[in-house]
């Protein structure tokens, strides 16, 4: 008998279903260290919580009538704030830190705040690439960023990632964020979310 097949006839599957509060809780744990690295301008360690083969991307929207909702978000393809994955994010960070990217020197100041965290064991069914051991979870983000004098910028939104377990601890595998503005205030958009 498979190990797969010894787990299915020893526990019921987890697929879809919410993880229980130690694992909700770990997840929290999770999102506030990775807001307090991103808060401290610790780069190289936020990238250090992603998986390798991340897929990270933030769509843009347009504002549309009620009967065309389906059409506001952009599809794979169309246009994007990021489209990155760990390799492209590494990339940003290494221009950060040379002194050529003029739109963070002098750096930005943020807050990052992360609620309404809601987490599920992924569904196989529906994400072939992983399996009920790694987490689906939506949460929600207000992150304040503050440049120069007078610079501000707020910036509110969702994100759904897909978590996977690496021994004792987590990755984002995927993250699709998106953001409830359409037309962003900000000058530049230098902030990982």
């Amino acid at each position: 008998m498979s190990t797969a097949t010894e787990r299915s006839a020893a526990q019921p599957s987890r697929a879809g279903q919410r993880a229980d509060r130690d694992i909700h809780f770990e997840v929290e744990q999770f999102y506030y260290h990775e807001a307090g690295l991103l808060d401290e301008g610790r780069y190289a360690d936020w990238l250090d919580l992603l998986a390798d083969d991340l897929d990270y991307w933030m769509p843009t929207r347009t504002n549309r009538l009620r009967r065309q909702q389906a059409l506001s978000i952009a599809a794979r393809g169309e246009a994007a704030y990021y489209d990155e994955t760990k390799d492209s994010l590494a990339w940003r960070i290494r221009r950060f830190d040379s002194g050529m990217a003029w739109s963070e020197d002098p750096p930005s100041r943020t807050r990052h705040l992360i609620s309404n965290v809601v987490v599920r064991h992924v569904d196989p069914a529906e994400n072939a690439e992983f399996t009920e051991d790694d987490l689906l979870v939506r949460s929600v983000f207000l992150v304040y960023r503050n440049r120069l004098v007078n610079e501000e910028n707020i910036f509110a939104g969702s994100r759904t990632d897909v978590l996977r377990r690496a021994g004792d601890r987590l990755l984002v595998a995927r993250r699709t964020i998106l953001l409830d503005q359409n037309v962003l205030q900000a000058k530049n958009i230098s902030t990982f979310f």
